[in-house]
């Protein structure tokens, strides 16, 4: 089975870590999202990927190649122009002559793949969605369903008496080759607003795959720094990291000062430098090779490679991004840092 992934989006919300890096590369406990949800797939058996490109195209291409060297197989194509979801779809048709899997590219989520692909066999659906529960759902569009699992409807933003469902799109679907053939070519097209309700309209089975206990989108900041804080919760396995069983990550190559103190839960990749009397976390990701200077503090962040915290500094509640510095003594609270320059993160 084929999977593709939606890469083209620009980021917006996520900005400044979306400045100069499309979404799906920004890093979640060290190594790129997409590359997280690529290794994911693997697990699942699934090696045959599909990158849907638009924004910055060459800095996902230049990282992942043909997929070789990260065991899968990878095809590109290239929206001149952004063509919403289905268009998207669309424009890879070429690569997809069987029953494929599409991802949206900002989501983790704990969804079995595996059980996903029986369960849409198994109804012979055109088309299965993943869904996830939300408390709240006036704030999303949500699926609407029968006993047997079957899309009913969708309802946008439904008002608390307007609807009895609370599963919205978890951003993983599963597709036969036949519903290309009713998304129009060369065109913007939206496969919620308007692939979905044809489909309804025309009889066709689609499915909702409701069994997901963990779903987040990387949209804002907030959420990037929450992604981090349930990893290190154990809420969610990332790849090599599962905090359900330890608390704390210290890389065998990370250099711990004897008087520092680490607080967990945290993580503390390879060649790290943790200076005199320093404090590191608790709810904090040190990434490769940045150092923390004597006496400095570092609480509830996510620290990118090559950082360097100097003597003395602070750091709460904020991401430190690749290359960056906090100079000594200073202060940084709920902020997002660059090389040029550090923004308040908004709330």
């Amino acid at each position: 089975m084929k999977a593709l992934f939606l890469v083209g989006g620009f980021g917006t919300r996520l900005r400044p870590i979306t400045n100069d890096l499309p979404k799906p590369m920004v890093p979640i406990m060290g190594k790129p999202l997409l590359e997280r949800n690529i290794e994911n797939l693997k697990r699942h058996g699934i090696r045959d990927i599909v990158l849907s490109m638009c924004y910055q195209p060459e800095k996902i291409e230049n990282y992942f190649g043909d997929g070789k060297k990260f065991g899968v197989n990878i095809k590109y194509v290239t929206e001149e122009v952004p063509l919403g979801t289905a268009g998207a779809i669309k424009n890879a048709q070429e690569f997809l002559d069987d029953t494929f899997m599409v991802f949206n590219a900002d989501i983790l989520s704990d969804i079995d793949y595996t059980e996903m692909i029986k369960f849409h066999k198994d109804r012979k659906a055109l088309a299965t969605i993943a869904a996830t529960e939300v408390d709240n759902p006036s704030d999303y569009g949500v699926i609407e369903y029968d006993e047997q699992g079957f899309i009913t409807g969708f309802k946008e933003k439904p008002k608390p008496h307007e609807s009895n469902s609370r599963l919205i799109n978890a951003g993983a679907y599963i597709f036969e080759p036949e519903l290309l053939e009713h998304i129009p070519q060369g065109r913007a097209v939206s496969i919620e607003r308007e692939t979905y309700p044809l489909l309804l309209q025309t009889g066709y089975k689609m499915a909702v795959y409701s069994r997901c206990s963990y779903w987040l989108d990387l949209g804002t900041p907030q959420k990037y720094l929450k992604v981090h804080r349930d990893i290190l919760d154990g809420l969610i396995q990332i790849g090599e990291c599962d905090f359900t069983l330890n608390k704390r990550y210290i890389s065998e190559t990370a250099k711990v000062d004897p008087t520092a103190r680490i607080m967990e839960p945290v993580y503390i990749g390879d060649g790290v430098e943790i200076g005199a009397n320093a404090v590191v976390g608790p709810g904090t990701a040190v990434y490769r090779c940045a150092v923390v200077g004597s006496g400095a503090t570092v609480a509830g962040s996510v620290v990118w490679d090559n950082v360097r915290i100097e003597n003395g500094a602070a750091v709460e509640n904020s991401v430190l991004m690749s290359n960056c510095v906090v100079a000594r003594n200073s202060r940084k609270y709920n902020a997002v840092l660059t090389k040029d320059f550090d923004q308040p993160m908004a709330v």
